[in-house]
């Protein structure tokens, strides 16, 4: 933990000159981009496991309806086709896993009032008005939601709303475009998994928002971190999981190509 803070301290340092008062949060912004920068291969590896596991539907419908009625067969034989696939079905999970040491170091550091027997010097940074080891009931009880230090919160709390709203809106539709390409699994194949299936699909895209109370309830320092990696997320999410063109896109532009194209035909003669 004292190396940390010393490492912490020195990139603030660094960054100081430019940054001011707030060079210690613009290191944790940075600290923030090379791990998430660090975790991408993982990343990648994740988005190709899921493009797998997608091909992999048609297979695995199959399967559902040969062991319908032995669920242990059902697993094995899905176990078995992973495995000769070379498909993990844990590989969507190791970017997360792998952030957790850095953001529970730096959770700890800024919840620490001692370092090393020292007293936390680093508690006293700010981000503009607000100090990074407060949180918000700090803010809330010192000026209020538009104080001085409540503003800081704000900016933050509308940074994940729009990050949020906008990985909603890619969850809806990469979940609908699912749904149209993907076989429905009946209770008779797997008892339970339609009804299982239909409350995941409507809670899944409202998780981005939870982000709101983790923001809320941290100390800011491991806010600007769950900031930075979701909105980070969200940028690389867009590049690895481009929408799929559904049958209805295609058709209408298809229909818009034609009628451009009969358009111009047109004015040509």
């Amino acid at each position: 933990m004292s190396v940390f803070a010393d490492l912490v301290a020195r990139l603030a340092d660094l960054l100081q000159p430019l940054f001011h008062a707030s060079a210690t949060a613009v290191a944790i912004v940075l600290f923030t981009a090379l791990v998430r920068l660090l975790v991408h291969p993982l990343s990648r590896a994740a988005a190709r496991g899921q493009r797998a596991r997608v091909a992999l539907q048609p297979q695995i419908a199959e399967l559902r309806k040969k062991h319908a009625k032995n669920p242990e067969k059902l697993q094995k034989a899905m176990l078995e086709l992973h495995t000769k696939e070379k498909v993990s079905p844990l590989s969507g999970c190791l970017p997360s896993l792998c952030q957790l040491p850095a953001f529970f170091l730096l959770y700890h550091l800024f919840s620490n009032r001692t370092i090393g027997g020292e007293a936390n010097a680093l508690l006293t940074h700010r981000l503009f008005a607000a100090p990074l080891g407060d949180r918000w009931h700090d803010a809330l009880g010192d000026g209020g939601v538009f104080g001085a230090q409540g503003l800081v919160y704000v900016g933050l709390f509308v940074i994940v709303t729009g990050v949020a709203a906008f990985n909603f809106r890619r969850m809806k539709r990469m979940m609908a475009a699912g749904a149209a390409g993907m076989p429905a699994v009946s209770d008779e194949q797997v008892p339970g998994m339609a009804a299982s299936m239909g409350a995941v699909s409507k809670f899944m895209p409202f998780m981005s928002f939870f982000t709101l109370v983790s923001v809320a309830v941290v100390p800011l320092a491991a806010a600007l971190y769950v900031v930075t990696s979701t909105t980070w997320s969200a940028v690389e999410r867009a590049f690895l999981y481009p929408l799929p063109v559904t049958a209805a896109g295609a058709a209408a532009g298809t229909s818009t190509g034609s009628g451009t194209g009969a358009s111009s035909a047109a004015a040509a003669r």
